[in-house]
């Protein structure tokens, strides 16, 4: 069985070289052609044909295809729908912002979390993605757009933390400095609130930021909104972002979808800063996006829940919308080909 190439880790690389008989600077080179988006061993000019022929059959190398590309005529963010080596497809978000250009990647095929305003989750999860696949999605995002990402966001399809061993090693590889070169610090990644993966995370201390997605400081509307909560409560959740803070000396930002009559109240803005106390939290609001199969409705007092955090200390700020126009919200441009019936999907 062939083996995923991508996936590798430059000494993984440089040791299978090494069984070929090859020196050491092969891996760099290898390694090098990969992290560049090459979609065959062809490509890698510098090899000789009998070394590029012995890799293509042992190793191969996948590379997605763009089905459908939107582009918002609004703000430029990019959307694409990639299709993957067994036909799954999988969503990639560019945004442009002042600072940089940052690509919100998927980690599954899908999604098991049942998250009651999420399009990701209709369907369920199919698969985990491999490093590789995550990492195309940077690599074949910027290739496309012709724009140099700076920023990823593990906010797309899929929970990280139900795909940690996968997305550990994504991370390893973008950040190389053979790769992509894309420090922690210009990464962030979030979870619905697996407290398991949060403290994995926290011994690694790396350097990234965790974003939580909260959505409710109170288990009773929070079970109602995300079944992971009936797993690990909320009380557990916010003990694990306390030790975190604790181990890590790293703020976490908690995303929070305003929904209308749900989760909107005063007394649940005084909630939050009472569970934030002692760890300097920031609290993203998200106007809540329509989609079709949800009852639930966009808040209409984004602005005094806003009010209401700052007034006690907690930095809070709404997140600007970007792409209404091309389905960018997680989930939809998948949901839709699956609607369509496009085979594979």
């Amino acid at each position: 069985m062939r083996e995923d190439i991508k996936s590798m880790t430059l000494e993984e690389l440089t040791a299978a070289l090494g069984q070929m008989g090859e020196p050491a600077f092969r891996g760099k080179q290898v390694f090098s052609w990969l992290h560049r988006g090459v979609r065959s061993f062809e490509e890698m000019s510098n090899l000789s044909k009998p070394l590029r022929e012995r890799l293509a059959e042992s190793c191969y190398i996948d590379a997605p295809v763009a089905v459908q590309k939107q582009v918002s005529r609004l703000d430029g963010t990019v959307k694409y729908l990639w299709q993957l080596r067994d036909g799954s497809c999988i969503e990639t978000v560019l945004m442009q912002y002042r600072h940089g250009n940052t690509v919100c990647v998927s980690t599954q095929v899908g999604c098991r979390m049942g998250c009651a305003f999420c399009a990701s989750t209709i369907g369920g999860k199919a698969r985990d993605l491999q490093p590789s696949e995550i990492l195309d999605q940077a690599l074949f995002t910027q290739s496309d757009s012709g724009l140099p990402v700076s920023n990823i966001v593990l906010m797309g399809i899929g929970e990280p933390m139900d795909n940690l061993d996968n997305v550990l090693r994504f991370l390893e590889l973008v950040n190389h400095p053979q790769g992509m070169k894309i420090g922690m610090r210009h990464i962030s990644l979030s979870t619905c609130g697996v407290v398991p993966g949060i403290r994995r995370l926290a011994e690694l201390e790396l350097q990234l930021t965790l974003s939580v997605s909260l959505h409710a400081p109170d288990s009773e509307t929070r079970n109602k909104l995300m079944p992971v909560n009936r797993a690990y409560d909320v009380e557990e959740l916010f003990a694990a972002c306390h030790d975190y803070f604790r181990r890590t000396g790293r703020r976490i930002s908690f995303e929070y979808a305003m929904i209308d009559g749900v989760n909107d109240s005063d007394w649940q803005a005084d909630l939050i800063v009472q569970k934030l106390r002692g760890m300097p939290g920031h609290v993203n609001l998200i106007p809540l996006n329509d989609v079709a199969e949800s009852p639930l409705k966009p808040s209409r007092r984004v602005s005094k829940f806003q009010q209401r955090l700052e007034s006690q200390g907690v930095t809070a700020t709404v997140r600007r919308s970007l792409g209404g126009d091309i389905d960018a919200s997680c989930g939809q441009l998948r949901r839709k080909a699956m609607e369509n019936g496009k085979k594979g999907l």
